[in-house]
């Protein structure tokens, strides 16, 4: 390596440490929802396989549950796999499926899950998951449900529109049967009929790869959400990139509508 650019990574290395600092002096956003877009771009950018793009961002991933832990975000929502996902090519679809249950795997073994208290869950139309995979999100679900400290929501086969649609449709059987008065029905009554009601609102939303668009995710619960959209491909997203998305959160002032 040389001088030059040992001396750039020192600098970028203090420069973290002074962002990271100034950032925990103001309120962190308690959920971050991440749409985790760019995998092929950046494949396709390096010279690298579609699939190989897909491994990269697994292994970003990982680097930013870390990052999050670290500045003290309590929960983050990954936008894993949409129900549009599904109209992609067969084999690229059955090998983000087997990565998926290769992560959850590793994730069962990994002493962080424990370590840290990480609750792992599912969110989405797991019934049109193959049945391996359920599985697999069956096993992980159990295997973190008594974690606290640290929530991560993995949304596969979600669409926001359709969790709406589902939502409805769950609440409307309820009233038909007389479980609920429709009269009753507010947002709190509502919310618990979406795919997991028991998690606050994201506060900020964090979308890579210059996309500025939501797709789809998150409709119900980011009415009021922080958007930032960085221009970087997913496995390229730097931690300084994920810092600079924090502290622009902090530097808005929030009015949910006012």
């Amino acid at each position: 390596m040389s001088i030059g650019r040992r001396i750039g990574n020192i600098a970028g290395e203090v420069y973290e440490k002074m962002l990271i600092d100034e950032i925990k002096q103001y309120p962190i956003p308690e959920h971050i929802g991440i749409i985790t877009d760019g995998n092929r771009r950046y494949a396709r950018s390096v010279g690298l396989s579609d699939n190989e793009g897909h491994l990269k961002g697994k292994e970003k991933l990982e680097e930013v549950l870390e990052w999050c832990m670290e500045v003290g975000v309590k929960i983050v929502t990954v936008y894993g796999f949409s129900t549009e996902n599904f109209k992609r090519d067969n084999s690229e679809v059955d090998f983000l499926f087997h990565l998926i249950d290769e992560a959850f795997r590793d994730l069962m073994k990994d002493e962080r899950i424990k370590k840290n208290g990480i609750k792992v869950k599912v969110i989405g139309e797991t019934r049109k998951l193959p049945d391996f995979l359920k599985e697999t999100i069956r096993e992980v679900e159990q295997s973190t449900k008594g974690y606290k400290n640290f929530k991560f929501n993995l949304a596969i086969g979600y669409g926001g529109r359709e969790e709406i649609i589902n939502a409805i449709k769950r609440l409307v059987r309820d009233v038909q049967s007389g479980k609920e008065n429709v009269d009753d029905i507010d947002e709190k009554k509502f919310r618990k009929y979406l795919y997991d009601g028991s998690i606050p609102d994201p506060d900020l939303i964090l979308r890579t790869s210059g996309e500025e668009r939501i797709s789809n995710f998150l409709l119900w619960q980011s009415a009021y959400s922080e958007l930032y959209f960085s221009d970087v491909n997913w496995p390229e997203l730097k931690k300084i990139d994920f810092l600079r998305a924090i502290s622009s959160y902090q530097s808005r002032k929030r009015r949910f509508g006012a």
